[in-house]
């Protein structure tokens, strides 16, 4: 049976959120574009250093090896440079095993506007204007942020942390927040409607289709005793607005393996224990410190970010 279009995990990529690509931008804002396309061609068969999305997308792409019939996951890369860079691209990614082939390079252009072409519920870059433009548009898009972190090519098991409000939900409640910075009052209006779910946020669709490839692991837990996903939320919300937040999952039907309720409590101290390789936020003061040692995603969305 082929799997249903509405639940495959489709990612974009731009080839600088999987690759480090800072030598060769070093040349071209040393010596411009011919001079960057003469390098990269000069270093076709010189695979690219991993980058900050690589444990991610390594990850997520090893799940299509249970589901061999269906290939659930697909990651496609959606990119600035020119089929030169293009070429280097999918030989590194040959080099370290990423099925990875489909994509655009677009000589300059803004990818962002294909997002939707390729049916992906995430597009990363680190270009930070097209992330904004994404975003804007109202397309799934994130930043990815410099990190020191390092994969642990033998590990199998990924892990994916989410923030709530203003990342999977919208940001209605951080608008309370932010309006009055009264803690109080924020409680006091997620009280008043912890029956109503909160609308979806920008990346809602990840999550939902992570949830749904959950379910299917789980029915083939007797193959598979072990897990291979693991999902958390981390938010910054306590009690009692515990109770519009599990609202709302409950109406989205979907199902977390870990929740932490951190009222106020930095998430760092958080993360650097169930260490994530990836970890999606609205608020950069949240990943300014996390980042150095988790993977790292800016959703610049909302009210939070100016919106």
């Amino acid at each position: 049976m082929s799997f249903p279009i509405e639940h495959k995990i489709v990612i974009a990529v731009s080839s600088s959120a999987v690759f480090n690509m800072s030598e060769a931008q070093g040349v071209y804002d040393e010596s411009g574009l011919d001079a960057y396309r003469a390098f990269q061609r000069s270093r076709l068969d010189l695979p690219f250093k991993k980058g900050v999305a690589f444990p991610f997308v390594r990850r997520l792409l090893s799940l299509n090896a249970l589901y061999p019939t269906q290939q659930p996951v697909e990651v496609v890369v959606l990119s600035k440079n020119d089929p030169d860079t293009g070429r280097r691209f999918f030989r590194s990614c040959q080099h370290y095993n990423l099925a990875i082939q489909r994509g655009a390079f677009l000589s300059g252009s803004s990818p962002h506007p294909y997002i939707e072409s390729f049916n992906a519920s995430l597009f990363l870059s680190a270009d930070k204007q097209d992330v904004q433009a994404a975003i804007k548009a109202g397309l799934p898009a994130g930043m990815v942020l410099p990190t020191e972190a390092e994969d642990d090519d033998t590990e199998t098991e990924l892990r994916v942390a989410f923030d709530f409000d203003g990342v999977i939900a919208d940001d209605e409640a951080e608008k309370v927040y932010q309006a009055t910075q009264d803690v109080d009052c924020f409680n006091r209006e997620e009280t008043r409607r912890a029956s109503y779910p909160h609308n979806p946020g920008p990346i809602q669709k990840l999550i939902t289709n992570i949830s749904f490839l959950q379910r299917l692991e789980a029915e083939k837990s007797a193959d598979h005793p072990k897990p291979t996903i693991r999902v958390a939320i981390i938010t910054a919300r306590g009690a009692p607005s515990n109770e519009r937040f599990v609202t709302t999952l409950n109406a989205w039907n979907i199902k977390v393996d870990e929740t932490f309720f951190l009222g106020g409590i930095e998430k760092k101290r958080v993360l650097d224990i169930l260490k994530p390789h990836i970890f999606f936020d609205d608020q950069l003061k949240h990943l300014e410190s996390a980042s150095r040692t988790v993977p790292s995603v800016h959703i610049p969305f909302g009210v939070a970010n100016g919106a």
